[in-house]
């Protein structure tokens, strides 16, 4: 058994089919080079003020085991290599069974959820949850670890089939040892709020030590201040990158098809900003502003319809991607987590 522990506008009127007439609020101009400020003070004291660290780990049964050192040296041997050469595992369990699917997916949609809600923190493992939303935070994730539950239970029914249909694959693989004998208690989730303020009684203990742990946590929401706005602005880039991207792009002659959800997934970017920034990138916000902008009361059949509404939307997206990548390359967010000494942050 293996435990992973996983540390998620301005309404304007539809252009024209006939004119490809733009959204009249779009901006004239997109600075091509827009610098990250110094992290705000203001901006790590609300994050501290405000948020409530919140943790996310998974209890989940290993289903890849590393074939034995015979094993490997038989599979050497049918390729003639050198065997200290070689690595190979099998899969113990089929992760295409429908349960093992369905289970998989209730986790994955759990952390998708998690970490929508939530802001990064330079501590592995933990975000930054806005306590306003712990409520509805905690009777959400409430209802996955119970869908959770009731998948493992159907896991549980196929698990003696799943092992049998393993056997007659793996052949001479096989070992009955890889197998628990239940899977009771093997696949769960918990949620956890950790304190990450120094513990107040240092303050009588060894008042110069709590001097030191308060700085040491006020530097790490400063790095989570940045952290924040460096995961926006590459979202931000992703976004306007792969929209441009479909919008100038060809395929043997014919404008690239491009999804709905190119667009959708921009707005629902935009509504997660309103909801979660925290304001301390004035340049970030005006990029993002614009960026909605671009596309505020286009939809998506128009950009189809229109080659000359595709090439200005998509010219905009460009030069906003340039001005992001600036933002990027100014402060790399290896840089923020190697100032916060840290394994790696969500």
């Amino acid at each position: 058994m293996s435990t992973a522990t996983t540390s998620q506008p301005i309404t304007q009127p539809a252009a024209s089919l006939q004119t490809t007439s733009r959204p009249t609020t779009q901006p004239t101009s997109v600075p091509t080079t827009v610098p990250i400020t110094h992290t705000s003070p203001n901006a790590a004291n609300r994050l501290r003020t405000t948020m409530a660290a919140v943790k996310l780990s998974f209890t989940w049964l290993g289903v890849r085991k590393t074939l034995t050192t015979h094993q490997r040296a038989q599979a050497a041997e049918t390729f003639h290599a050198d065997r200290e050469l070689l690595t190979a595992s099998k899969l113990i369990l089929d992760t295409k069974n429908a349960a093992y699917r369905n289970i998989s997916r209730v986790r994955s949609e759990a952390s998708g959820y998690w970490r929508t809600e939530t802001l990064p923190f330079p501590e592995s493992g933990i975000r930054l949850l806005s306590q306003a939303k712990l409520a509805v935070f905690h009777s959400r994730m409430t209802h996955y670890r119970e869908e959770l539950q009731s998948a493992a239970s159907q896991l549980t029914g196929e698990y003696e089939h799943m092992k049998s249909e393993a056997q007659r694959r793996l052949g001479s693989l096989f070992n009955q040892h890889d197998y628990p004998f239940t899977l009771e208690n093997l696949f769960d989730m918990e949620v956890s709020y950790p304190t990450i303020e120094p513990p107040a009684y240092l303050v009588s203990l060894h008042p110069d030590v709590y001097q030191a742990e308060q700085a040491r946590v006020r530097e790490r929401f400063e790095s989570a201040v940045e952290l924040t706005e460096q995961a926006f602005a590459g979202e931000l880039q992703k976004l306007v990158s792969h929209l441009a991207e479909r919008l100038t792009g060809l395929h043997d002659g014919q404008p690239k098809v491009f999804r709905d959800t190119a667009v959708e997934n921009l707005r629902e970017f935009f509504s997660r900003f309103r909801q979660l920034n925290i304001r301390s990138n004035p340049e970030l916000d005006e990029l993002v502003n614009q960026a909605q902008q671009v596309v505020s009361g286009i939809e998506p059949q128009q950009l189809r319809d229109s080659v000359r509404l595709r090439q200005m939307v998509a010219q905009d997206f460009e030069q906003i991607q340039a001005s992001v990548g600036e933002m990027l390359v100014d402060r790399p967010r290896r840089n923020i987590l190697r100032r916060g000494n840290v394994g790696g942050a969500v």
